[in-house]
């Protein structure tokens, strides 16, 4: 067997031990769904995981009311021909109810504003488990999880407080209203990913793959001109054949130029990247600790 193939299957098989752990230690567990690449990988391996029965958890997207039409297309079609139950809590309910206040100004952005709608979401059905498809190799502060982290009775994430995880032994133990984020694909980068899309046919999102679209550039970030988002007078916006290489707001969710239009091209383009997905995240340049901070509010 090829080795980089026997390297996927050996992540691969990881992945799914995890998530048969979560059926088994977890009574109330939920999959996270945003359409996408790795939560559709997340998706994918829960099917082989649990196949032939149903998935023994529903999916719960929490959509800022932001995202990218492609992306919830997507998300609605592939749910529909799976026949799995989707869950989805808007952030826009919670500004509605006065939870949390909209951002103002030029980089306004819901990104931190949907902490408190995925808590509520944990709240009102009783979730104890969160599986989710973020990755050590994404940023700093994600380095830091272990497979199963432990979130207290406020969801707050405490990274000095992790518990051990020798020989892929897992501690779902916890106190009434503590629940545990999950991460399967802890191990896998962004190239492990592509690869497993490649070998396992897996379907995405149009948007992964280069097309033309009208960006301009903010602070070294191409984004994408929405209605969601301000351009300044001295900001022009062009059209550019443009993908990309991670999906969120369209507020603060960067492209990068490419001429990749297939799997195979985007394989052999992040082989020969230099900068991380997540270098074209705006919301991640706020500050230097920006994701552990929403992280420990209760951010996945």
């Amino acid at each position: 067997m090829d080795y980089r193939l026997s390297h996927i299957k050996q992540l691969e098989s990881e992945a799914i031990f995890v998530m048969r752990e979560v059926a088994a230690q977890f009574e109330n567990p939920v999959l996270l769904f945003s359409g996408g690449k790795d939560s559709i990988v997340m998706l994918h391996l829960a099917l082989k995981a649990f196949h032939p029965a149903k998935l023994p958890f529903p999916l719960m997207h929490v959509d800022t009311g932001h995202n990218f039409p492609e992306t919830i297309e997507f998300r609605d079609k592939l749910v529909e021909k799976l026949g799995e139950r989707l869950i989805v809590r808007l952030v826009q309910d919670s500004i509605d109810q006065g939870k949390v206040a909209e951002e103002k100004g030029m980089n306004a952005s819901r990104n931190r504003l949907q902490i408190v709608t995925l808590l509520d979401g944990i709240e009102e059905f009783n979730f104890d488990a969160c599986l989710g498809g973020a990755r050590r190799d994404e940023e700093k502060a994600r380095a830091k999880e272990r497979f199963f982290s432990h979130r207290d009775e406020f969801g707050q994430w405490d990274p000095k407080n992790q518990r051990p995880e020798l020989w892929n032994l897992f501690n779902g133990n916890k106190h009434f209203g503590e629940n545990f984020r999950v991460f399967p694909l802890s191990n896998w980068t962004e190239l492990d990913i592509w690869q497993y899309i490649l070998w396992e046919g897996i379907e995405l999102p149009s948007i992964y793959f280069s097309h033309k679209r009208r960006v301009f550039t903010r602070q070294g970030v191409l984004l994408a001109e929405s209605e969601f988002v301000t351009v300044s007078e001295d900001e022009k916006v062009e059209e550019r054949v443009v993908r990309f290489r991670t999906i969120g707001d369209m507020t603060n969710t960067g492209a990068v130029e490419s001429p990749a239009d297939s799997v195979e091209d985007i394989v052999r383009e992040v082989a020969s990247a230099r900068v991380t997905e997540r270098g074209a995240r705006a919301d991640d340049k706020r500050s230097e600790t920006a994701m552990e901070d929403r992280k420990k509010e209760g951010y996945f």
